[in-house]
């Protein structure tokens, strides 16, 4: 079986916790920012922990996990 190559444009994308967990970046924080206020800006920069739902097709799109 042929070695199993890692969605690149994923790989950028996510990042992996030492547990195992992938974490991503905020939607919304791109343009439009005038509008949005600090607080919520400010929240947007932390990572978000990909949804379980999501958790499956990561897998499968990485699947060594993290790096």
């Amino acid at each position: 079986m042929p070695k199993l190559r890692s969605h690149k444009s994923a790989a950028k994308r996510l990042r992996f916790t030492a547990t195992g967990k992938a974490m991503g970046r905020h939607g919304f924080k791109s343009h439009l920012l005038t509008r949005k206020s600090s607080t919520r800006k400010r929240r947007l920069r932390r990572p978000l922990e990909v949804s379980a739902g999501d958790a499956r097709r990561v897998n499968r799109m990485l699947p060594y996990g993290r790096k």
